[in-house]
């Protein structure tokens, strides 16, 4: 059984090495959408504090997989498939783990 290949990707300026099944170019796309999400969330409430801020974006990111679960939504619903945010899910909890390490 082969190791996952690590890709890294950079969120909020930080560079993160993650382990994924997924092609590189579909982690990067997912890693893009957190930071812009990140971007966002910190341009609205006006946190800096990194951990809030990565908190606040998975409860931002968690409504919309609920709302697009509850709409019965597949790839057409919002046109977004459910699994990039499984995907996001997962980059999340790694930039997590990697920031409480530091």
């Amino acid at each position: 059984m082969s190791a996952k290949p690590v890709v890294a990707v950079s969120i909020r300026g930080q560079e993160f090495r993650i382990r994924t099944d997924d092609d590189e170019a579909s982690l990067r796309r997912v890693a893009q959408y957190l930071d812009d999400t990140m971007a966002t969330v910190e341009k609205k409430t006006g946190t800096v504090d990194t951990l809030q801020l990565a908190l606040l974006s998975a409860l931002n990111l968690a409504r919309e997989l609920v709302e697009l679960r509850e709409s019965g939504g597949g790839s057409s619903a919002a046109g977004v498939d459910p699994a990039r945010f499984e995907s996001l899910i997962e980059l999340a909890e790694s930039a997590l783990e990697a920031h409480a390490g530091q």
